[in-house]
């Protein structure tokens, strides 16, 4: 008990000395861009950041994108190009494997642990398997949108992006019935335009920033517009590839975020987030890595598991205790923002 009271004492010290840093550094940035700092709440107490005085909220997607990639040159697990224009059929089969065993093999897991997440959809891939897309819906699961194709799209036009954007709605919405109100871009890249076109769609979230452990909101023509964030560092496409890929070392890591986060969450809101593709986290000895985490962190008192949509609501509903970035133009932060 006395090491554990230490450890915290140590990790509060540190980190008012790390946000006191912060705040200096940040002071001239905000000068320089017209990007304002968060605004942190001065006292947060315990039991203020998550529904029934929750520690921790996780949040997992699960991407379907199987059906919506290009014939030939997309990218899988083949280091070998195909020629221009070929039908590349294993790379192809690579990304069906989704649909076929990936997607059910994940919502059964999904099921034995009572956990609802986000699959954010490409247009192009629910028509593919449209009775899987149902599937999700129908047990619980969020429907949001991830684009026309697997694709990008930010250097289209405002008004070809918000073509793109909502053509996927569209299609999840006919197929479904539900609307998707949570965006996902093709690798997190959008146009600059992006906040204000997804304001005008209806949108009330998307995901594509890794900058934060936790929601935030960025006012957008005086309306909040929420950022759950996303992750690179927990993601499958992009830490754990088939090659080389250690399952071990994939829930250690896993355990490692959560127990940091967890630690932190006695004092601030925190969230662990981890990205789940159809066509690789839903192979079998992945969903047995990923199964004994859910194990381990359900075992641990208030961790509440949650839909990005139930996040994004939660964050307006207690805008007290939620960061507020008023930030300039992304063309000279670089970061989402208003164009206005």
């Amino acid at each position: 008990m006395a090491e554990t009271e230490a450890r915290n004492k140590y990790a509060l010290s540190r980190r008012s000395l790390m946000m006191a840093g912060g705040a200096a550094a940040g002071a001239g940035l905000a000068e320089r861009t017209g990007q304002a700092r968060a605004a942190i709440p001065s006292e947060q107490k315990e039991g203020d950041f998550w529904p029934d005085r929750a520690r921790l909220a996780i949040s997992l997607s699960l991407m379907f994108e199987g059906g919506g990639q290009p014939i030939s040159g997309a990218g899988g697990v083949i280091p070998d190009p195909i020629a221009q224009h070929v039908p590349d059929l294993p790379t192809n089969a690579f990304f069906a494997y989704g649909h076929y065993e990936g997607i059910p093999r994940l919502l059964e897991l999904m099921d034995r642990h009572e956990i609802k997440l986000s699959s954010f959809m490409i247009g192009d891939a629910v028509e593919t398997a449209p009775d899987l897309a149902r599937e999700i819906v129908r047990r619980g699961h969020e429907a949001a949108a991830h684009g026309r194709r697997w694709e990008n799209s930010y250097q289209l036009s405002p008004d070809e992006e918000k073509r793109f954007i909502a053509s996927s709605v569209e299609t999840i919405h006919r197929i479904t019935g539900q609307r998707a109100v949570g965006w996902n871009a093709y690798w997190m890249r959008n146009s600059v335009h992006i906040l204000e076109s997804l304001q005008e769609l209806g949108f009330l979230y998307h995901i594509d920033e890794p900058s934060h452990d936790e929601p935030f909101i960025i006012p957008v023509r005086d309306r909040d517009f929420v950022t759950v964030p996303y992750t690179f560092h927990m993601n499958d496409i992009v830490s754990f590839p088939f090659q080389g890929w250690d399952p071990g070392a994939y829930e250690q890591a896993l355990k490692d975020e959560f127990d940091q986060l967890y630690d932190e969450g006695a004092t601030r809101r925190r969230m662990m987030v981890i990205s789940l593709h159809d066509r690789i986290s839903g192979h079998a000895g992945r969903v047995r890595a990923l199964d004994r985490f859910l194990t381990y962190a359900r075992s641990k008192p208030g961790v509440w598991f949650a839909r990005k949509d139930e996040i994004a609501r939660h964050a307006l509903a207690t805008r007290s205790v939620t960061p507020v970035l008023h930030r300039g133009s992304p063309l000279v932060t670089g970061l989402p923002g208003t164009l206005a």
